[in-house]
């Protein structure tokens, strides 16, 4: 089974663990993933601009320690990045994307292509029962686990 998705991918954290063992569960033995990392005008409203070769080269170290080894990194530059022309059978999202992944199988309709069967995974949340990302990471409010940090002078939630 071939099965796509993107992201930024500014931090591997536990949501986007999630995302990729669903993606490589669904893939199967025999399949491919096709992943999407972000790149040009989708990361202007980004607070912090990784590099792309830097984020390429953390997602592909996890995929590496997860012993997944069929997969193909695409750099996307628009909110169907491959999943419009690409011949795939699943898209994996979250709950703030799934609206691409139905606008993605519209214009596929629209080409004649068979439409990707959509599995959107739940966000995972953080100690505060907020969803884990990487601007709260990188912001040092989380960990990539989740776990709150505390600051000097500032009172761990409880």
């Amino acid at each position: 089974m071939k099965v796509c998705f993107a992201g930024t991918f500014n931090v591997i954290h536990k949501g986007h663990q999630l995302l990729i063992d669903t993606a490589n569960q669904i893939a199967g033995h025999n399949g491919k993933l096709f992943i999407g990392i972000t790149t040009g005008k989708l990361l202007e409203h980004k607070t912090f601009q990784i590099p792309y070769e830097k984020r390429k080269e953390q997602l592909r170290r996890y995929l590496d320690h997860e012993n997944i080894t069929n997969y193909e990194i695409i750099p996307i530059e628009s909110k169907e990045g491959l999943a419009v022309d690409g011949s795939y059978d699943v898209i994996i999202v979250s709950p703030e994307t799934e609206h691409n992944a139905q606008m993605i199988n519209e214009k596929r309709k629209k080409n004649n292509k068979n439409p990707l069967r959509i599995i959107t995974i739940p966000h995972v949340l953080a100690e505060d029962n907020k969803p884990i990302s990487a601007t709260r990471i990188l912001n040092q409010e989380i960990d990539s686990q989740g776990n709150l940090i505390t600051k000097k002078g500032k009172k761990e939630l409880t």
